[in-house]
């Protein structure tokens, strides 16, 4: 009998309208579009302006454009995972309030939070299930409204982060293609590094909270950037190694978009071209658990059946991750 595996049969992406440019930007903040550019590689980020709107919204949306594609029914799905660092509430889970939005009451779900490493998290997990025959068709989406958690007096954070979601359609399959391989890791001393200092069990929200801003994104960039180009570059190259893919053989690699410098690091350390590299930074900056589906979806039509491909990202936690897939379907 021929191994089960979990493949992508579907993928779709929804960002906001309002288009956050980095002129206007530097109207708020001490900051210019030669900065951005020469440091991050942000041209423009989307963002949600609408009140009362959070992630799950912008998330029900790209899933509810998945199940039109696919032709799936709302029944159909036994799972869905979120992957998201900025829920909609504390509880329930932003999984629940994608699925009633949409219809979904046949299935189970839940969140994850990995930080911009939770969409290969939650993809791992749903894979699982259906591997193991628990589910046969499950919806893994990341959603996210950053700018709900963005300081725009900060100037080293606010020209990174944006809005948006992207979401994927796994079923089980007996042919060569689907999740083949992957490597997740953590550590958590990372965390002094990258993190939202208020909020949570240890320091709840109260007035002094507030007014000292610690309910905002703090990052120490320098840290980060060289935990992220070492472990993301480290462990593409493991899965590249153990599956004998060489620069030759493999199709696409999906980094997180966080840094253009770390993606071309990573992509030098891989021994890849710059075409070979799924680029969508300068248009939507970092939207955390939704930059690997949202390239996904932007480079759906060029992607081809057998593809192979390599999903590498990093995030807060630290966390980090890779996995090795061959696509499943010719792009349309």
């Amino acid at each position: 009998m021929n191994k089960i595996r979990a493949a992508i049969t579907g993928v779709a992406g929804a960002v906001p309208d309002y288009i956050l440019t980095n002129d206007e930007l530097s109207r708020m903040v001490d900051t210019s579009d030669e900065w951005i550019m020469t440091r991050i590689g942000i041209k423009e980020r989307r963002i949600i302006r609408e009140s009362g709107v959070g992630s799950s919204e912008i998330g029900a949306k790209a899933v509810r454009e998945l199940l039109a594609k696919t032709g799936t029914k709302p029944e159909e799905i036994d799972l869905l995972v979120c992957a998201t660092v900025t829920p909609d509430m504390q509880f329930p889970a932003n999984g629940n309030v994608i699925s009633d939005k949409i219809g979904i009451r046949n299935a189970f779900s839940f969140d994850i939070n990995a930080g911009c490493s939770g969409f290969l998290y939650a993809l791992s997990i749903a894979a699982r299930y259906v591997e193991l025959g628990k589910c046969k068709k499950a919806v893994v989406v990341g959603a996210e409204k950053m700018s709900s958690i963005v300081d725009y007096q900060d100037r080293t954070t606010c020209p990174i982060f944006g809005d948006g979601a992207g979401a994927v359609l796994l079923e089980p399959t007996t042919e060569e293609v689907g999740i083949f391989d992957e490597i997740l890791q953590s550590d958590g001393v990372g965390r002094v590094h990258l993190h939202q200092k208020a909020g949570g069990s240890v320091k709840p929200a109260s007035h002094e909270t507030v007014d000292a801003r610690e309910h905002y994104i703090y990052q120490e960039g320098q840290a980060v950037f060289k935990w992220a180009v070492s472990k993301m570059a480290d462990v593409a190259v493991e899965v590249m190694q153990r599956n004998n893919i060489t620069p030759e053989n493999l199709a696409w690699l999906v980094p997180h978009q966080a840094n253009m410098r770390i993606i071309e690091a990573v992509a030098k350390r891989m021994g890849i071209s710059p075409e070979q590299v799924m680029i969508n930074i300068q248009k939507y900056g970092n939207t955390t658990a939704a930059t690997l589906p949202l390239c996904l979806w932007e480079w759906e039509p060029r992607l081809k059946k057998g593809d192979n491909i390599i999903l590498a990202t990093f995030g807060a936690g630290f966390t980090w991750g890779a996995m090795y897939l061959k696509w499943a379907y010719d792009g349309k």
